[in-house]
């Protein structure tokens, strides 16, 4: 049996951390590595520290919980806190995901560490939480209507790119290459992810290679008899397809 378990408490709310410590204080066999109040300290934290367990707020800025998510390569069991009303909530009860409604008992804490624990324990455990933590966040994905953002990491650095920075996105295998102003970044994301909630006005799929952000469409040139290509202002060149041409032409 493990003799203790490591717990990393995230929260941007002083008081809020302070109370799942001041819960803690008291339980044996519980090792508090430590606070943090934003997700760029948080990964660069459980990259150094390796907890057994987050208590994880969803609500926080710079990047919010599920974004510390998508950027974590291992992820630890965790319990969400969070403030989310009822109507959100059910995402986390379909999915079999320990989450605390704030505010919350030492009592309803307790429940959800035990819980916690006996998944650090089984073997079985951790299968059964990266599945239920998949779930989750594609229900969330599913959830959102248009991005704002997006997040990347690269080692222990976190890149947030407004989406009317990207200039244009490339399939990369089973990932999407980012081109934007601030440089070009991987994303485990799909293609169709990212036309589905990229916003439609401003985004267009002219190839399947590429969705393009429309302002930084230059021109149009004829490639050979049948296709073309799109000029970037920045001199960048990118195939059309025949559907993309005619989504250009609709557009245009």
């Amino acid at each position: 049996m493990q003799d203790k378990f490591k717990v990393l408490i995230i929260d941007d709310e002083s008081l809020a951390r302070d109370l799942v410590r001041s819960y803690l204080s008291d339980i044996q066999g519980i090792e508090i590595l430590g606070e943090c109040e934003n997700g760029f300290d948080a990964l660069k934290t459980i990259q150094e520290l390796k907890p057994d367990l987050l208590f994880l707020d969803i609500q926080m800025p710079k990047i919010d919980g599920f974004e510390l998510l998508e950027v974590l390569d291992e992820k630890p069991e965790i319990i969400f806190t969070t403030a989310f009303d009822q109507y959100a909530i059910k995402a986390f009860e379909r999915n079999a995901v320990d989450y605390l409604l704030k505010p919350f008992s030492k009592d309803r804490l307790l429940q959800a560490l035990d819980k916690a624990k006996n998944r650090i324990m089984a073997k079985t455990g951790h299968v059964s939480k990266a599945s239920a933590l998949d779930k989750l966040q594609q229900q969330v994905d599913d959830d959102k209507k248009t991005l704002e953002r997006v997040v990347t990491r690269l080692g222990s650095k976190i890149t947030v790119i407004p989406v009317e920075k990207i200039r244009y996105l490339e399939a990369a295998d089973d990932y999407v290459m980012i081109h934007s102003e601030l440089g070009n970044h991987l994303k485990e994301k799909t293609m169709r992810f990212f036309e589905e909630h990229l916003p439609a006005g401003q985004f267009i799929r002219i190839h399947r290679s590429f969705i393009v952000n429309i302002i930084e469409i230059k021109s149009l040139e004829l490639y050979t008899k049948d296709s073309y290509i799109a000029v970037l202002k920045n001199g960048e060149k990118l195939k059309v397809s025949a559907e993309g041409y005619r989504r250009l032409k609709e557009k245009f």
